[in-house]
């Protein structure tokens, strides 16, 4: 069963729980770009004199033609929320397309955290994208998950994984001992 027909079923408040957020609309039509960045790869103009295409228009793999195709495949036509998000920032994707794309190679912290302001960067939550406890590169010590990970979200606690206990998923629950500890890092077994 599908997740319309799920949510048709449950109601309301299901199908709310079904609409998908801005932030993982942003993620998704990321994804999508980068995907159609591969799709296209290998492509080029089509035309009858590739090589005088190239010389004379430019290099396929940074026109705006190339850009058109990408774009063209982002969205399922029955998709309304995924082809108005397009809509509405087709400026931005062109601008890092054809300006910003070499200063800010990655599409994802360029259009969904620094611009649109939907996304923090992994290892960082809340409205100002502050650090997770335990530092950006191991949230909670990498034995728990930070409340608000990569979202505008969240109070930015520790909900540690089965076994740790504390403020940064340092310290064993009764029934676990430590078998490694540090500054950075523990074990509970």
């Amino acid at each position: 069963m599908g997740l319309l027909p799920l949510a048709l079923l449950l109601g309301p408040a299901a199908a709310a729980a079904v609409k998908p957020t801005p932030r993982s609309r942003c993620r998704g039509l990321v994804k999508k770009f980068k995907q159609g960045m591969v799709d296209t790869e290998k492509k080029n103009f089509g035309g009858g004199n590739t090589a005088w295409e190239e010389k004379s228009l430019s290099k396929y793999e940074f026109s705006e033609i190339r850009l058109v195709e990408i774009l063209e495949g982002l969205c399922e036509s029955s998709d309304f929320e995924c082809n108005r998000m397009v809509e509405e920032q087709e400026e931005h994707l062109e601008a890092w397309w054809l300006r910003l794309k070499k200063q800010s190679p990655d599409l994802f912290e360029w259009f969904c955290v620094e611009t649109l302001k939907v996304c923090c960067s992994p290892g960082t939550f809340g409205p100002d994208c502050l650090a997770c406890p335990g530092g950006t590169q191991r949230p909670c010590s990498g034995n728990g998950l930070c409340s608000g990970d990569g979202s505008r979200q969240g109070d930015g606690s520790c909900q540690c994984h089965m076994g740790y206990r504390g403020a940064l998923c340092m310290d064993c629950v009764d029934g676990y001992f430590s078998a490694l500890r540090n500054d950075t890092h523990s074990v509970c077994t």
